[in-house]
This record gives structure tokens, C-alpha cells and sequence, in this order.
């Protein structure tokens, strides 16, 4: 790597080499480094570019982040003294300012808490909540739903959190997306969720208009969710209510996302082929009456939400609903139409090579530009968070890893040719601490697989927790990778024992995992290695019961008992892991293969509660921790 080149890409957060699965150096290909520079508009493509960018006058920083109680001594560019507060007042520098977003100038600066307050220890469900069928939904499970199981877990099981799969927003068309980590928008709800029998325009509808809405209910008992199905029906009903409501215009950034709504119906959900003018929000004429039409839905999705919130809360739980926030957008999706200059739109997101991926990974979705959210004063990220706890007692950030460094592939290049670009995660972490305090929310962030240490030991700094999975936790400096007993488990984490990526409990202990990647031919060679590797892990899972004095007459119960003698402050579990389901919800590396996201659970919600291994789970994780204030516990 040229020296200059090397120093150019430092200078605007391009990685010229990093460390790999194998914790040994990897350098990047100069060509990569100049490709991605140039998504960041910065011309490397000569020597004499190069140089005349390393000469370029920098800029001053376009945000300061400080934390609560630090004094605020510099002026801004032009001598600036004084700083414009949030709620409209003035202070002059040296001051300390309170907690907020205010102006410096043309400069924006965040002032932090230095830490969230202590999250209380409690157990409950991680959640997929479309295989939650109960006999009121309509295909798969709903909003509705969710307040149910908030508020039955609670009082019949002792249960205080529940970490909700994504419900942000889908482009309002078919095929309708399935999975929940590419949505169209992340700053708006899906109204796939919603319950129609529960809105208040069907119950103030006439006989006939509800007859005609009943009819339209699609089978509760397919093998598989339907997805299509069911948002044809519920647009089909929520067409019949509308025509009977009034008609408001939307403003502000729902009336660009509804704007957006009303334009994929006529031109598809991507906005890269719409017609040229409708692909510029400048430009584009959608039908008023549609804008205010997909304005409503999300008014209701913001209802609904708001109730399975507040059954949490009646109900006693100690956290309450935590909602879980994808790593991105779909890049034709709502949000990088309507805000576009966020995005470097040419770029997507992925992995760089692995054990488990040799050829690296491409997730598909574009990245936030690092220089434009701090020119922005990072409200693109700031807009995406509020709007997830307007609804939320908690936020899950999905690959919390990427607040730090994101894997860039530039356009047309295989996964494994692409680098990390660099954020600043003191400002994203800084909003993060700021709008949680604000909702007096909990942060989780989703640190598994290769992740620096300085990530965990950050969010743990901030009082965020980190991730700890059964599968995982394991002495990586020792031979052999002997499991982590639970009693040295973080106690600054959300445990348990699986994610939807992996394995269920059942599901590991049949090597279910091993046999369904060997029939899709994901393995390189013969699967007899694979098998022999899953023994060997069940084998010295079995050993660490037998250690920490847990019977394994039930594994299934055995596990969640192992569980709940972890240190960590919050301990999960899925339905699908206390059902005993042997499928795993989605196995990455495949689409149609495997049913991913289409899973219903094998029981109805109503008899969930009274199933015996749920109620053997439910009463192991209930050790050691209090039940919900308003529940009796199992």
C-alpha cells in the first residue's frame, strides 16, 4: 500500500488492513481502498489526486459529543461563543451543558449521559412475532398478540422482558418482503402487525362493512406463514375502513415515507426503477389521497404498539417490550429514498471472509456515509432510534459492531473484495445513551461472532448490555475452548441459550442444524465431520450440566435450568426453544432453501401458556429472579 494512499484512507476512515477471523493481519487491495474512496467522493484514482486530496484544508469537526458535566470551552469556526440549547435558550462558553442536541454555530453538539441507570434482572421471551397464531389473527400473529403474551407471561409465568423480532416498515407491495432484518424503512411500523378487529373503525363500522371485513380472514392453520396472503387480506379491510375516515395530510418525515408508500403501489417497492421523476422526492407526484391513506396505517400501527407497551406495563413487567433494530435498509426501500444523502447508495453492507463464510458475506444494504451524519448532526441515526422507542421500553441494535466499523463492498465487487469503513462511536453511541435516557429505556447491542473487545467493554461503559449465548460462551484463549461455567458469565448482558440464527434446543440436540445444511449441500465436503463436531459439543454441554448439578433427565428443561444460573441480568428464551422445536426460524446463507420467517409455532398462543415445557422452562429461568409486580410466577 502507497504511503500517501495509506494516509488518505486513514484520514477519512477507509481501513487499509484489519485482522481477520484468525486474529492475523489481512491487507486490503489498493484498488478496493480507492473504490471506496470515491463512494466517500474523495478522488484517490491517481498519485496526483491523491495528493491533492491529502492537501485539501480540513474542515473542523461538524459535531462535538461531550458527556454529561464536561465543560465546554472552545468557540466554533468563526469564533463562536455561544451555544443555542435545545429548548431554545442561550448559554456562553466556558459552560457545562445540560443533556441535549444543541448548536455551536453551524456545529452540532450532543451532550450525553455517561451512563444508563442498572437494568433490572428479570427473564422472558425472545420473540418472532409472526409464528404467535392466536385464534383473533389473521394468518400469523399481531400487535394484538404481542400485548397478550405481554401481559399473560407476566402474571401466569413471572416474566419481565420480551425482545420483539423487527416490525419496521415493508414496501406496501408483492411480493411482500419476509424477512425483518431488510425493511423498507426503519424510522416506521409495519402494518402487517396490525389487528384489524381491534381498530377502532371496524368497531365503529356498520354489520354489513364488518361482515364484508370478517370474510376477508385468511386460514390460521397453514403449514407455513403466508405472507402475501395476509397483507392482501388486511389491505383489502383496511381499503373498507378508509373510505369511511377522515382524511388528514401527514407532515414531516411521515409524509415522506407515505409519499414513498403511495408511489410503490403504482411503480413497485424499489424506487432505483421508478420512472425518472417520480425517483426524486423533489420531483415525484404521488396520489394525495394515497399519501394520507399509508399516513393512517402507520397512525394505527403506533396505537396498537402503544397498547402491547402499556399491557407490559399494567402488568408489573420489570423491562417491558424490547424492540430489535436492523443493521439497515433495503437499498431501493423507503428510507434511503427519502433520505438519500445519508447513504453511500452504491455501497452494500457484509462480512469479510470466515470460517463459516470463505467468500466473505454481502447482506445487501447500504450503509450510513460516516462524514454525512456528522454533517447532519447524526439525525438520520437519531430518527431511526426515537422511532423505535416512541413504542419501546428497550432497543436491541442488531451487529452493534457496525456503530463502530461496517464491512463496505464497493459496486460490482465479490464480498470478500471490500474493507471496513470507520464511524465515530463515541457520537452514535452518545445519541444512543441520550434517546435511551430520554425513553427510560434499556440498550442491548448484538456484540456475537467476531467482535473487538472494545466494543463490549463500551457498551458495558455506558451501561448498555452485551450479548451472551449458551453455544457461544466458551474460553477462546485456552485449548480446547472449554465452556464458560455460568457463574463467570457477563453480568452486563442479555443471555441465552440460542438466537433465531441458530440452532433451538431440540433442534441441537438431534443435530437438526447439521442435517438440514447437509441436505441443502452448504457443507464443502462430507457432513460425517459436521456430525462428529455437533456430538462433541452436546457431549461437553452435557458434562457442564453434570457439573453445575442440573438433571438431565428433560435436557430441554435441563438447558433452561443451566441458563438460569447465569450471572447476567437478563436471561431469554424463545417459545420455539421451551416447545421443544426442533426448526430454527432462519438459517442464514439461504432464502426459499429454507422456510426462513415462515415458521409458525406447533401450538396456538392460547395454549402456550399451559404447555408443560413451557411451564418447566418458565419455573427454571424464574430462579433467582423476581416475577413481574403483577404476576404470580408459574
Amino acid at each position: 500500500m502507497d504511503d500517501e494512499l495509506a494516509a488518505l484512507a486513514e484520514a477519512h476512515g477507509v481501513a487499509t488492513h484489519y485482522e481477520d477471523a484468525n486474529q492475523r493481519r489481512a491487507d486490503v487491495d489498493p484498488d478496493v481502498v480507492v473504490a471506496v474512496l470515491a463512494q466517500l467522493d474523495v478522488d484517490a484514482s491517481t498519485p496526483e489526486a491523491v495528493r491533492r486530496a491529502l492537501a485539501a484544508p480540513k474542515p473542523p469537526p461538524s459535531t462535538i459529543v461531550l458527556r454529561e458535566g464536561d465543560v465546554l470551552e472552545e468557540t466554533g469556526p468563526g469564533g463562536d461563543r455561544a451555544v443555542e440549547l435545545e429548548d431554545g435558550g442561550r448559554v456562553e462558553l466556558p459552560a457545562v451543558l445540560p443533556p441535549g442536541y444543541h448548536r455551536l454555530g453551524a456545529r452540532t453538539v450532543i451532550v450525553a449521559p455517561r451512563r444508563l441507570p442498572p437494568v433490572p434482572r428479570a427473564w422472558g421471551w425472545m420473540l418472532q412475532l409472526y409464528a404467535m397464531r392466536s385464534a383473533e389473527s389473521w394468518g400469523m400473529g399481531d400487535y394484538a398478540d404481542l400485548a397478550t403474551l405481554a401481559r399473560r407471561s407476566a402474571t401466569e409465568l413471572g416474566a419481565g422482558v420480551l425482545l420483539v423480532n423487527p416490525v419496521q416498515a415493508i414496501s406496501p407491495t408483492l411480493p411482500v418482503e419476509r424477512s425483518p432484518y431488510s425493511p423498507s424503512s426503519r424510522r416506521f411500523a409495519n402494518p402487517l402487525y396490525l389487528r384489524i378487529s381491534d381498530l377502532r373503525a371496524y368497531r365503529d363500522a356498520d354489520d354489513a362493512t364488518r361482515a364484508e371485513i370478517d370474510a376477508l380472514r385468511p386460514p390460521n392453520d397453514t403449514e407455513l406463514i403466508d405472507y402475501d396472503a395476509v397483507w392482501t387480506a388486511k389491505a383489502k379491510a383496511l381499503e373498507l375502513l378508509w373510505r369511511r375516515q377522515e382524511h388528514r395530510a401527514p407532515e414531516g418525515e411521515l409524509l415522506g415515507f407515505a409519499r414513498f408508500c403511495a408511489l410503490a403501489e403504482a411503480h413497485g417497492p424499489d424506487w432505483r426503477e421508478w420512472p425518472p421523476a417520480q425517483r426524486d422526492p423533489a420531483t415525484a407526484t404521488p396520489d394525495p389521497e394515497r399519501v394520507a391513506f399509508h399516513a393512517w396505517l402507520q397512525e394505527l400501527c403506533e396505537q396498537q404498539l402503544a397498547a402491547a407497551r402499556r399491557a407490559a406495563h399494567d402488568a408489573g413487567m420489570a423491562v417491558g417490550v424490547v424492540h430489535d433494530l436492523p443493521v439497515g435498509v433495503h437499498p431501493g426501500g423507503a428510507d434511503t429514498w427519502a433520505v438519500r444523502d445519508a447513504f453511500a447508495a452504491d455501497v452494500t453492507v457484509g462480512a469479510p471472509p470466515d470460517a463459516f463464510s470463505r467468500l466473505g458475506q454481502d447482506w445487501g444494504l447500504p450503509p450510513w456515509r460516516p462524514d454525512r451524519l456528522a454533517e447532519q448532526g447524526y439525525e438520520p441515526f437519531r430518527a431511526v432510534v426515537r422511532s423505535v422507542l416512541r413504542h419501546a421500553d428497550g432497543i436491541r441494535i442488531d451487529h452493534v459492531a457496525g456503530l463502530w466499523r461496517l464491512w463496505w463492498i464497493p459496486p460490482g465487487e465479490e464480498p470478500k473484495r471490500g474493507t471496513y469503513v470507520h464511524y465515530d462511536p463515541e457520537a452514535m453511541l452518545a445519541v444512543l445513551t441520550l434517546e435511551a435516557h430520554r425513553a427510560g429505556a434499556v440498550v442491548v447491542g448484538e456484540d456475537l461472532g467476531t467482535v473487538e473487545p472494545k466494543v463490549t467493554e463500551a457498551l458495558h461503559e455506558h451501561g448498555m448490555l452485551s450479548s451472551a449465548v449458551l453455544w457461544f460462551q466458551r474460553e477462546y484463549d485456552l485449548p480446547d475452548h472449554p465452556l464458560i461455567p455460568p457463574e463467570k458469565w457477563t453480568a452486563s448482558a442479555m443471555a441465552s441459550i440460542s438466537t433465531h440464527d441458530l440452532p433451538t434446543v431440540a433442534g441441537f440436540l438431534a443435530a437438526e442444524h447439521v442435517r438440514v445444511r447437509a441436505d441443502l449441500g452448504q457443507f464443502e465436503g462430507p457432513a460425517d465431520g459436521e456430525y462428529e463436531a455437533a456430538d462433541r459439543e452436546r457431549g461437553e454441554l452435557l458434562e457442564l450440566l453434570k457439573q453445575e448439578g442440573v438433571p438431565a433427565d428433560d435436557l430441554v428443561t435441563g438447558f433452561h435450568a443451566l441458563l438460569a444460573k447465569v450471572r447476567s441480568v437478563l436471561v431469554l428464551t424463545s417459545p420455539q426453544d421451551a416447545l421443544g422445536e426442533k426448526r430454527q426460524p432462519n438459517l442464514p446463507g439461504t432464502t426459499d432453501q429454507y422456510p426462513n420467517w415462515r415458521i409458525p409455532l406447533p401450538v396456538a398462543l392460547a395454549d402456550l401458556f399451559d404447555d408443560p415445557g413451557v411451564r418447566r422452562a418458565a419455573v427454571a429461568l424464574a430462579a433467582g429472579r423476581p416475577p413481574a409486580a403483577g404476576g404470580n410466577g408459574p
